[in-house]
């Protein structure tokens, strides 16, 4: 088994190795080893349960240059920073005042990312750029937009916290427009509901259980009388099956794999027309429970 782990870490580490020339990454001054701790990352954070074909095509569909960009202007790296706003300046301020709906307000709202994406000292005074959560699955600026609506959103909600809705329509306050182009693409619905559908009553009742009620692990184990690791697992590895049976099912609509990334990278889960909660509620918890 040893030799078995060796010798695919050995196949999996050239297959980054590959992608290096692709990255452009010498041109910022980032060496091979760490340009493969960027890809490691990133198998890191979606590919634990995956086999090694699916590892293999997940690092070849990577947008490695734009995550080396990115990379290279979260750690202060000044070419690649001018490289940035030379390529997304523009398109920032227009994806900005499309959601904004205003010139002004989207103008303000793109300035106000640039410093978040540039780096901002945290409590202890280290660097923090937005860019470290780019992992290269989609577009940048597929990423960047769902960003900035991000923000827009979480700014909305800060006013409508303070001032009522007729205060801020009186004020002239911006909103999301949800058009059919923003709304997402309706294969992505289609492929949660038909995934939502095929979970057994089990399955319903764990997803309802932790993501709608936000019970604690400890609690589902105990009604399940087993332990909250047992339940972790479960909901880690059910999780990760929900994106495969989604990704399985938009490849049957036609759609390749880096087509598949980019719908999962740039859509709001939230403007899907997906009743989620309906889906997953059922009248009884799970009789039983293997793990």
């Amino acid at each position: 088994m040893p030799a078995e782990s060796s010798a695919l870490e050995d196949r999996l580490r050239q297959a980054i190795r590959r992608r290096y020339g692709e990255s452009r990454a010498a041109r910022y001054g980032i060496s091979e080893p760490a340009f493969e701790g960027f890809v490691a990352a990133v198998l890191a954070r979606y590919g634990t349960a995956f086999s090694e074909a699916e590892k293999l095509e997940l690092i070849a569909a990577l947008h490695v240059e734009e995550l080396t960009l990115a990379r290279a202007c979260s750690v202060g790296n000044n070419a690649a920073w001018r490289e940035f706003v030379e390529l997304y300046r523009h398109p920032l301020h227009a994806m900005a005042r499309q959601i904004t709906r205003d010139d002004a307000t989207g103008d303000e709202l793109a300035d106000g990312l640039y410093a978040e994406l540039y780096g901002l000292p945290n409590r202890e005074g280290r660097r923090v750029s937005k860019l470290d959560y780019y992992m290269g699955r989609g577009s940048l600026q597929g990423w960047l937009r769902t960003v900035m609506a991000q923000k827009h959103v979480d700014r909305c909600r800060a006013i409508a916290k303070d001032v009522s809705l007729e205060e801020q329509v009186e004020a002239g306050a911006s909103f999301v427009a949800k058009n059919e182009e923003q709304s997402g693409d309706d294969r992505v619905a289609t492929c949660v509901e038909q995934a939502l559908a095929a979970l057994s009553h089990e399955e319903r009742f764990l997803l309802a259980s932790y993501y709608l009620d936000r019970r604690t692990l400890a609690e589902i184990g105990r009604q399940l009388g087993v332990h909250e690791s047992t339940i972790s697992r479960k909901i880690d590895r059910l999780t990760e099956s929900l994106r495969k049976r989604v990704r399985h099912e938009l490849q049957a609509h036609g759609l390749d794999t880096r087509q598949c990334d980019e719908l999962f990278d740039e859509m709001d889960v939230r403007d899907l027309r997906v009743d989620v909660e309906g889906k997953l509620r059922q009248e009884r918890p799970a009789e039983s429970f293997q793990e």
